[in-house]
């Protein structure tokens, strides 16, 4: 097994010094895990912000050779629970397969005052 963490060079750039965006976990078959941090994004409105999110975590995928259809887990980060249908109308249209595991949590705030979500997942690379 042999784990690479990285801040791709095709993708936005994190925000802060102090973290990968993505660990990657090969495993002897040539398979592998993604591990990609949670990811916030610009905009006024939650919908802006999650759309932002998804094209950025598609980004991060797309630099180790996945998609968002690899995804298998998600993580999400809300700061108001009862925008959740909103946000899941964005996510739908990332998110077009069966969906993955998951996770949604409502959070006082985000490490952004500004950030009103924030969007981590796993994905499953398969030999290609």
């Amino acid at each position: 097994m042999q784990i690479t963490l990285d801040n791709p060079a095709s993708a936005p750039q994190p925000l802060s010094p102090y973290y990968s965006q993505v660990a990657r976990v090969e495993h002897a078959d040539g398979s592998a895990l993604l591990f990609v941090s949670g990811q916030i994004a610009e905009g006024a409105t939650l919908t802006e912000q999650t759309r932002g999110v998804f094209e950025t975590l598609a980004a991060l995928l797309e630099a180790h050779g996945a998609t968002l259809a690899d995804v298998v887990s998600i993580r999400t980060y809300l700061t108001d629970i009862a925008k959740l249908e909103e946000y899941g109308t964005v996510r739908r249209r990332f998110l077009t397969g069966t969906p993955p595991t998951s996770m949604t949590f409502e959070v006082s705030r985000l490490f952004r005052p500004e950030a009103l979500v924030e969007v981590e997942v796993v994905a499953a690379v398969p030999v290609r």
